[in-house]
């Protein structure tokens, strides 16, 4: 999504862009919205790679609606109190969980239903030992870095757990949810292979990320890439004088050719930075906001990634010819809401 893309989506707002979704959280009318009757479940989500992940494994069982805009700052959206009514009716929640969206979680343990459930993929899959605490997530401030969908073996850890939610919450779905699974999970293999064949064509194989939001920590631990720093401070604010001043220090000893930004973080400083050290700024990266538009195969969770990964081989002069080539239609149609 190129800038000018982006500031319309920020401008929709968030009753614009829930209700853009057709999502009933803008209180069009009352009362959740109707499940389609060859559907069981009634699922929602956080994030929009969540969503994506949960889709391609509830495939046509399920009504599922995200809550999180796209080009939103997932970590500090809060929902607005009609967020409830859906909530309300949920059969399961999904979210990325790892503290990455507090407030939607609180609100979801004050409405849902007794009975339905609410699970937190990051927070079950991830060992508290394997947490990692970086630049934009200190330890002193307690929150781990939530970012594991950036890694597809994470992915796919994500995906199963979401496999034996729906079998336990709808066993007559077992198979489907079994056999979507294994889909998804080829799927990220074949992304997973691609990415690490292209990246050995980047030079001297300096895989090094200097990114504005540290979203590649557990991707970089898996795949033998260096986050060599992320920019953008626990306070998600614009880095200070002094915070800049280290940067341009920091490039220019580490000859990096490249600052890697975030398309959901415009930063006007990061292109001075650039300007300053020669290092060129590419701010297209996508954290949680997917390509293309709902429907389409690039809007998924593979296409996310493909198009991260790409970005950030062919920024440090390597080709991804395999990447490029991969087919990523997803193997069930995804319907699910994703609010703009």
């Amino acid at each position: 999504m190129r800038a000018t893309e982006h500031v319309r989506r920020r401008r929709l707002g968030l009753v614009g862009g829930l209700a853009a979704a057709g999502l009933v959280l803008a209180g069009c009318g009352g009362g959740a919205p109707a499940a389609e009757p060859d559907r069981t479940l009634r699922i929602v989500t956080t994030v929009a790679p969540v969503t994506s992940i949960v889709a391609a494994v509830a495939g046509d069982r399920a009504t599922i609606d995200g809550l999180v805009p796209e080009g939103t700052n997932s970590h500090t959206f809060d929902p607005p109190p009609r967020a409830a009514r859906v909530l309300s009716s949920a059969d399961v929640v999904f979210v990325n969980g790892l503290q990455l969206e507090e407030p939607t979680k609180r609100l979801a343990t004050e409405n849902m239903a007794e009975g339905a459930r609410l699970v937190e993929l990051g927070t079950t899959v991830l060992p508290e030992s394997q947490y990692i605490y970086d630049f934009s997530f200190p330890r002193e401030e307690g929150k781990p870095n939530p970012h594991l969908w950036t890694d597809p073996t994470w992915a796919v850890r994500y995906a199963g757990l979401v496999r034996d939610t729906l079998v336990a919450a709808d066993p007559a779905g077992a198979e489907t949810y079994v056999t979507n699974f294994r889909s998804f999970e080829a799927g990220a293999n074949r992304l997973s292979e691609a990415l690490r064949a292209d990246q050995q064509t980047i030079p001297n194989g300096k895989r090094e990320l200097l990114t504005y939001h540290d979203a590649y920590a557990y991707f970089a631990r898996t795949y033998g890439w260096n986050v060599i720093g992320a920019i953008q401070p626990e306070s998600f604010d614009e880095p200070t004088p002094q915070e800049v001043a280290r940067l341009i220090d920091q490039i220019r000893a580490e000859q990096v050719p490249v600052i890697f930004g975030s398309e959901v973080f415009p930063s006007a400083v990061l292109a001075e930075v650039g300007r300053a050290t020669g290092a060129r700024y590419e701010d297209t990266l996508r954290d949680d906001d997917l390509p293309g538009a709902p429907g389409e195969p690039e809007h998924s969770w593979a296409g996310l990634m493909r198009y991260n990964y790409v970005t950030m081989i062919k920024g440090l002069g390597g080709q991804a010819p395999r990447l490029e080539a991969l087919d990523i239609a997803p193997a069930v149609p995804d319907t699910a809401n994703y609010p703009q």
